[in-house]
């Protein structure tokens, strides 16, 4: 990615609802280029290779394959992708897991909509630190 291309950005979540405001709020930016969605972790670990993402807003609670499995299936093969996890609930377990699996940060799911494309334009932090945490990670 050059300096003056668009942000590659794939959405993960199994809620339509969810990655339709994810679109919406997307779609506002220039610098951000909404390239592909996915409602399931297997069909998410698929795409990346024809759509190569720069970041993946990951769910990291979803049926079967959670956001967390895929979240490290997809680092083991493209350690350049970084991924935010998106979370409604505040559960300090499945954030870790989600950190320890290879996301740089999570997002609360009900964040305010100027916060998520600040978060997507961040570059990560040495150690994947999470950007922003309600309670230490």
């Amino acid at each position: 990615m050059s300096e003056n291309e668009p942000i590659r950005v794939m959405i993960v979540d199994d809620h339509m609802m969810m990655r339709t405001g994810l679109r919406y709020t997307l779609s506002s930016f220039d610098d951000l280029e909404l390239v592909t969605e996915a409602s399931s972790g297997p069909e998410a670990i698929e795409m990346c290779p024809s759509v190569k993402p720069d970041v993946i807003l990951m769910d990291i609670v979803m049926p079967g394959m959670d956001g967390v499995d895929t979240t490290y299936k997809i680092k083991q093969s493209y350690p350049q992708i970084q991924i935010i996890a998106l979370t409604s609930f505040q559960e300090k377990d499945m954030v870790e897991r989600a950190i320890q699996a290879g996301a740089i940060g999570y997002l609360l799911k009900n964040v305010d909509a100027p916060v998520l494309p600040n978060s997507v334009w961040l570059d990560p932090p040495p150690k994947a630190a999470p950007m922003s945490a309600p309670f230490p990670v």
